[in-house]
Parts: C-alpha cells; structure tokens; sequence
C-alpha cells in the first residue's frame, strides 16, 4: 500500500508539474512582452484579498459563497459566554435569510493587476453553480476596493452580473449589457490596455464594448452573493474557449500598420543616406570587409575605416572565435599597443578565456604540443607568445617595414620596439615557443611548399571575401619568419600589410574531435602541464591587479569558474561545461573587438546597433508607464 501511494503521489507531481509548464508556455505566447519578475501576470484568486464568505479551492482556482458559516462559530461561543439567548436567536435568523441583502455579497481579487504590458489580456470563469439565485459578478477591480460587494458596484471597480444581465461601471445602477448566465456558461473578459476598454465574451462570442476608458492595474475580480454559488477561473491553464489569439493578431496588425506608414520627413534623401550609413557600419565594425566594400561601391557610402585595420580585427575576431585566443591576444598587442595593458579588465577576461581553450584544447599553447597534419602545422608554426615583449615573434604577422625587429624561435632579435609589460606575471617563457614539438618537426621545406601555394592563391585571386582573406607569401624557418618584419603605425598596417593565417584552420576548435572522446588537453601531458603553470600564472595576475585596483568580484567568479572546470573528470558534461561551448566565444569575440575600435576613436557600437537597444530601452519604457501598445511593437517582428 505505502508503494501504491508512492507512486500516486509520484504521478500526481508529474501532472502537476506538466501542468504548470503548459500555463507558462501559454501565457508566454500570449504575454511574450511581459516580464514576470517585475509584473507577475494573474495566475490564481488571493487568499489574503477576499471577504471572509467567500471560499477558495483546487489552487486557488475555485470560489464558492460560504457565506456567514465560517464565523458562525466563533460568534456563537461570543454569544454563550455572554449567556444572551436573545443575540442567539437573531444571528441564526439573519443567516437564514443571508444572500437577500447586499450587505452578504463578497469578492475576490486575483494576486496581481493586470500588466500593461500585456497590451490585451483574457481570462475566463466557468459557472460551475449559479446557486440559489444566480446573484453574479465578473469584473475588474482596483486594489482598495471593498471586497463586501459585487464587483461594479464601487468607484474602480467594473462588472458584469448574472443575474439580470447588466454591466455595473463603478455605480450601483446597472446598464443592460448582454445576456443571463447560469450553470454551464463559460463568461470571458477582455482588457484591451491599448484603448483602455473592456468587453466580455459568453460561450465564445463577443459581447461587445461593456466600458470605456479604464483606469490602470486592475485586478481580475469575481463576486458572489448567495449560498451554492460555485465558479471556476481560467487564466490560462486550460485552452480559451474565445479566440483570444485572432483578436490579438488583429491588433497587431494594427499596431505594425501604424509604424510603418508613420511619416518620415525626406529632405533630399536624407532619410535613405543615415539608412545606408547605419547598414555601412554595422558591416564594417563586424569586420565584413568585402561585403562593405561592394555596398559602399554600390551606393556611394564612404567607408571611415582603412581597409587594412578592418581586415586586421576580422582576423583577431576569427581567433577568437576558433579557441585560439592566446594568438589573439598577441597579436592585438602588436597591433594596438598599449591597448590590454590600458585595459585590465579585458586583458584579464581574454587571459580567462584562453585558459578555458587550453582545458578545451583549441588554444595554441597547448594543441602545439600534440601531433599535427602538416597543413595544420603550416597554421601553427610556433606556440603564441602572450606579453607585449614577445610579440613581434608572432608568426601571423607580415610586413615590409626595414626598421622592425626579427625573430627567430620566437624570441624577438633585433630591438624591441613593443610596449614594456605592465603585467610581467603572465607571459609564457620564449622556451615553451622555441622547443615546442610543432616548432622542432616543422621543416623548411614544408614551409617553402606552403609558401608557393599561398602565393598562387594570393595572385589568382584578387578579391577577398569575407571567409577568406588575401594571403602575402611569407617564409618560415623552424616555426618563425625568416627575412620578415613588422610595421605598425597607428594601429594598423599600411598598404597590403595585414595579419596572415591559414583560414581554412580557423574553424570552432572542434574540427579534430570527430568522433573520438574529448581529453583534458588533448590528453597530452605537456599540455596539461602548460595549462596548469598557464593557471599559476593567471593567480598571480588576479593577485597583481587586486594589488593595483582593488578586489574585484568579477574577476574572482571568473577565475574560480575557469578552474572549476578542473574540478571533473569529463569538463565537457558537469555544471560549468558550459564555459567550453563556442557560443561562449562570442561575448568576448565582442567585447575585444568594441575595445579595439574605441582605442582607434570609432564608435565601439555600430549605429544599427544602438538604434535597435533604443527601441528596445523605449518599449520597455512604455511598459513601466502603462502604454498597452508596446506589447505588439516588438522590435524582433521586423527582423524577420
């Protein structure tokens, strides 16, 4: 038997729960600009806001009229201590008669107003039981409301009645409205927080129109007045019997309308060239270098950004993008100096993140140390520095310039024309650069053969695309640049210097897994071993900057986050594998790049960009001050 009601109860909490999801995804769907944690939506009666003859049950979803029976008790033993038959004799006459008066009438408001986000809002009540006479209210009230009255009858307070089929509009004097209802109706009512009206639905069908010009917040509200009286409420746990959503798309429709013929003042076309404009630079801050070049052409847009340092931050968001952020971070050094250094925060969140890829195995401080095809080699020549002094080894880099330092086994030879580290306690030793595996078994001739083939592609193509770029011949000699050197002025390089790298090894940093189990590095020890001195060094930058800064919260969850991940077997499958996923990427792919642009005094946001946080800020403004019609001027409608 106790097994037999386990497992009841065991059911009982699945359709329970099945339930409770089915109300949230309905009311998501028919709510969707409603924000719960700020405006929770009606979802049953209140127990707290009632007058005591009105009973609730079936979670709050059921109202029954129990009249003066709950303190008939407590009033009789009040009675027989005063030993007063006579106060005796006349409470239990007035209870025969209660429902005959107003005064036994008794309401109930739901637990929250209605939000104006809502636009249009809809809920339904089933009469279970007209009871002995039928004396009915559905409506709206306001809070403060006295809840010794049927809904209607006070200031604030709206209602249809049963009874006589009359709408009460804050007055004790009723309009003929619609129709009786009894046992078995099902009687709806719409809030239409566009145009602040009301009007109720019986059955199915609309009603039509019952009042007008409705204050805000609101409360769903039932009355009842005489015994037996029964309703249930509906506020979207079970399907409407009302076609509440077609009468929604009407007014969406509507709404939409009127944004779209809403007039423009057009002088000389000024309206099309800030469109243009806006499209422009959404292209090039996301570094489509190709795509905003042939538009510019096509409209004759001017492009603010020199073609090269466009180019340069694809390649750094392309990093970024593909796990490999220590090369990332090296090369934003070379390319804007001073700009981590001047930036701690995003040096520290970038460092967090490329200790993330190390555990993933996709950044180059740790895939140097396991085998490689020889294209993948070609792609990695030598393992990332990560300072400002080591920079200039980074074999991704190409210039002309005659006055630049050379490297060999990355370590830089001429003068080091870098920034100084402001940050010493995490760089990587130029030995894990010079003795890495993929630095000693790549060949010369295997960089030569590399090389040709980068030049007959670079010569045959002459238009880049925005997957692949061009590519300059460059020359490697045990994973670094023979003969090469790098210029850099104002952050950018000038003419054809650019960053270079194979783009065909700029995937998500999944490409080798296949099919195979994912390891702790690649499952290679030297790696695990770099990762975990990469991990001390990152502590003691942690411990540097709250020594220069102060504490920051930020910095600590971030950090304790990073090396929880070493906390499990499997990193991928545990509560912080999450950290591992490539859409994790792209909010520091975003974040390094917005920072590069406003070190180069361009706007760290595109204008399509803010325009749309614009429109999304003033919707959610709207809400806050009641405007209805915010919920069907979604900003994601026009998107699509």
């Amino acid at each position: 038997m106790a097994e037999l009601g386990a497992g009841s109860l065991h059911g009982g909490e699945l359709a329970f729960n099945y339930q409770e999801r089915e109300l949230n995804e309905r009311l998501k769907r028919l709510y969707p600009a409603v924000n719960e944690e700020e405006t929770p939506l009606p979802r049953s009666w209140s127990p707290k806001d009632k007058y005591s003859y009105i009973g609730l049950s079936q979670n709050n979803l059921r109202v029954h009229y129990k009249g003066h029976g709950a303190g008939l008790c407590r009033l009789a033993s009040k009675v027989i201590r005063v030993a007063s038959k006579v106060i005796m004799c006349f409470v239990f006459s007035d209870h025969a008669g209660h429902g005959k008066n107003h005064k036994d009438a008794a309401s109930v408001r739901a637990t929250h107003p209605i939000p104006a986000a809502c636009g249009i809002y809809y809920f339904e009540v089933k009469i279970v039981s007209k009871g002995r006479d039928g004396y009915m209210g559905i409506g709206l009230s306001a809070q403060g409301v006295n809840m010794n009255r049927l809904p209607g009858w006070d200031k604030h307070s709206y209602g249809y009645h049963g009874d006589d089929g009359h709408s009460f509009c804050s007055s004790g004097t009723g309009q003929p409205y619609g129709p009786t209802f009894t046992t078995g109706d099902v009687i709806g009512c719409c809030v239409n927080l566009i145009n602040n009206t009301c009007f109720y639905t019986k059955n199915g069908h609309s009603l039509g129109i019952a009042f007008t010009d409705l204050p805000p917040n609101l409360y769903p509200t039932v009355g009842l007045q005489t015994p037996g009286e029964i309703v249930d409420a509906n506020f979207g746990q079970q399907p409407f019997v009302f076609d509440i959503e077609d009468y929604m798309s009407e007014w969406r429709a509507k709404i939409q309308g009127i944004i779209e013929r809403f007039p423009i003042a057009e002088r000389l076309g000024e309206w099309q060239s800030v469109l243009q404009n806006m499209v422009s630079s959404y292209l090039v801050h996301h570094g489509y270098c190709a795509t905003a070049t042939s538009f510019a052409r096509a409209t004759e847009t001017t492009i603010q950004e020199e073609q090269t340092s466009i180019k340069n931050r694809q390649r750094i968001q392309k990093l970024v993008l593909a796990g490999r952020v220590g090369e990332a971070i090296e090369a934003t050094q070379q390319l804007y100096p001073g700009l981590l250094e001047h930036n701690p925060n995003l040096l520290f969140m970038l460092k967090c993140r490329q200790f993330v890829e190390m555990v993933n195995g996709t950044d180059s401080e740790v895939r140097c140390f396991t085998t490689r095809s020889p294209k993948s080699q070609d792609s990695y020549p030598g393992s990332p520095s990560m300072s400002p002094r080591h920079g200039a080894s980074n074999p991704h880099l190409h210039g002309t310039g005659a006055d630049s330092p050379t490297c060999s086994n990355g370590v830089s030879s001429g003068k080091n024309k870098q920034s100084h580290n402001k940050f010493p306690g995490l760089s990587s030793s130029s030995s894990s650069s010079s003795s890495s595996p993929s630095s000693a078994n790549y060949s010369e001739s295997n960089s030569t053969d590399s090389t040709k083939s980068q030049q007959h592609s670079s010569t045959s193509n002459q238009e880049t695309s925005d997957s692949e770029m061009e590519i300059e011949a460059e020359h490697y000699s045990n994973g670094v640049l023979e003969n090469s050197s790098t210029r850099i002025m104002n952050g950018t390089y000038k003419h054809e210097e650019i960053l270079q790298a194979d783009d065909s090894s700029l995937g998500n940093g999944l490409a080798e897994e296949g099919c195979t189990p994912r390891l702790l590095c690649g499952g290679n020890q030297a790696a695990t071993e770099r990762m975990i001195q990469f991990g001390r060094e990152l502590q003691g930058l942690n411990e540097q900057l709250c020594r220069e800064y102060g504490k920051n919260a930020t910095h600590k969850q971030m950090l304790q986050d990073a090396f929880s991940l070493l906390a499990y077997s499997d990193p991928w499958n545990c509560p912080v594998g999450q950290q591992l996923d490539p859409m994790q990427r792209e909010s520091v792919c975003a974040t390094l790049n917005s920072a590069i642009l406003e070190s180069q005094n361009l706007p760290k946001q595109p204008p399509l960009m803010l325009a749309l946080g614009q429109a999304t800020e003033c919707l959610q403004l709207m809400a806050r001050v009641r405007s209805g019609s915010c919920s069907f001027a979604r900003v994601d409608s026009f998107l699509h």
